[in-house]
């Protein structure tokens, strides 16, 4: 038999996890939860650009709450080669940075992980100051990549902002900078990041809804050409509002529709990885046994998914602000708000959500008795952002 066939899907998720979860007890043995597991197969990994590194194609996401003692989850995820954690300062109110610091003290395995960190803040003496924070909580004295925020702002891909990363990559407290993105200027950022020489990684949005946009593409082309490694996320393309809109989708093949968004965004060559926010076991070992199978996607899977992009396209928010805020006489944010709604009704975390919604300015709060049908005609995927924006105010206010 194979390892292929040793470690088949159906296989890997009847793989029981007592290491990891015994290990998360503080009297278990760091050692034996946090390797990885030779027995098992390992994740494939794939050159990320400018850094020459190679990096899993499956990576930790890790905006939510760990265990602050030792989570089994980071441990699951090194024993199958998965050993790459994105972090940010602002993540869990910098309580995933310290779990992670934690976990890696305990088990002794900084050397043998990847950690990316970001700042909120995107000024220079903001970036000095975040980092020292992030690096304290980390427990380490540098991370592995650094990346602005969720970065919208194009004039910050600038010649400042490139002495600094370059100093911090001369002090050793970092190796490598980008960004991340997920607003509605996505093209313009990653078309101005490839006429650099300085960022290394660019993660953002993208998943199997965006196949046909032109103008991303080009955009991810140029990418990659000017070898910038590029990070999927928002991969699962959820739609606010209905957490269960796929469920009407029979499941084909032998994969669920999550894993096969997954295995649609590794099928694009331009992709080095992408980052998942794996919140329980269940959803860690499937995302690991679709990154494990080599096999593509087959033609059934593939109308599936297309049929489903296309009958709940009006229920997915792209975040392109610059169509539906401007029909809007009111200073609300309507994609970060729909994202906030998202994490609620799909995600299944109600806090993120609220703590995310409260984060905005008190004004774009303020969404009882504003017009949002101009919005909802604006929309050029026919998103019902009248219904949605009710029920963000229900839901989140």
């Amino acid at each position: 038999m194979s390892q292929d066939e040793r470690f088949s899907r159906r296989t890997l998720l009847k793989i029981g996890v007592g290491t990891a979860a015994g290990a998360s007890m503080l009297d278990a043995p760091a050692a034996l939860a946090a390797s990885a597991d030779a027995a098992l197969p390992q994740v494939p990994r794939r050159r990320l650009g400018r850094t020459g590194q190679d990096v899993p194609i499956l990576l930790m996401g890790g905006s939510m709450s760990f265990d602050q003692r030792f989570d089994p989850k980071l441990a699951e995820c090194l024993r199958f080669g998965v050993n790459y954690f994105d972090t940010a300062d602002c993540y869990a109110g910098g309580g995933s940075e310290t779990a992670i610091g934690n976990f890696l003290e305990r088990t002794k395995k900084r050397g043998g992980v990847w950690i990316t960190t970001k700042s909120d803040s995107w000024d220079p003496q903001g970036l000095e100051s975040t980092l020292k924070t992030s690096l304290e909580r980390l427990k380490t004295d540098h991370v592995d990549m650094y990346f602005l925020h969720m970065l919208d702002d194009a004039s910050r891909i600038s010649s400042e902002t490139a002495k600094v990363a370059e100093r911090m990559k001369k002090e050793g407290r970092i190796k490598h900078f980008g960004f991340s993105c997920h607003s509605d200027n996505v093209v313009e950022l990653l078309q101005r990041a490839a006429a650099t020489s300085w960022v290394d990684a660019i993660m953002f949005r993208y998943n199997f809804r965006q196949y046909g946009d032109r103008e991303l593409n080009a955009a991810m082309d140029a990418c990659a050409k000017a070898n910038i490694g590029l990070i999927a996320m928002k991969t699962q393309g959820s739609e606010a509002g209905i957490a269960d809109a796929w469920k009407k989708f029979e499941q084909t093949g032998k994969w669920t529709k999550h894993q096969a968004v997954l295995k649609a965004v590794w099928a694009d060559p331009r992709i080095t990885a992408a980052v998942s926010q794996m919140d329980n076991l269940d959803k860690l070992k499937q995302n690991i046994a679709a990154a494990l199978d080599r096999n593509e996607l087959g033609l059934l899977d593939r109308e599936a998914l297309h049929r489903y992009a296309q009958d709940t396209r009006s229920l997915a928010c792209d975040g392109c602000d610059h169509h539906c805020n401007p029909a809007v006489a009111a200073p609300v944010q309507i994609g970060t708000t729909l994202r906030c709604l998202m994490y609620h009704d799909v995600y299944g975390q109600p806090e993120l959500a609220k703590e995310r919604f409260r984060a905005l300015p008190a004004s774009a709060q303020r969404l009882a008795g504003v017009d949002f049908s101009g919005a909802s005609r604006a929309c050029p995927h026919g998103v019902d952002v009248v219904g949605l924006m009710e029920r963000a105010q229900k839901v989140l206010t």
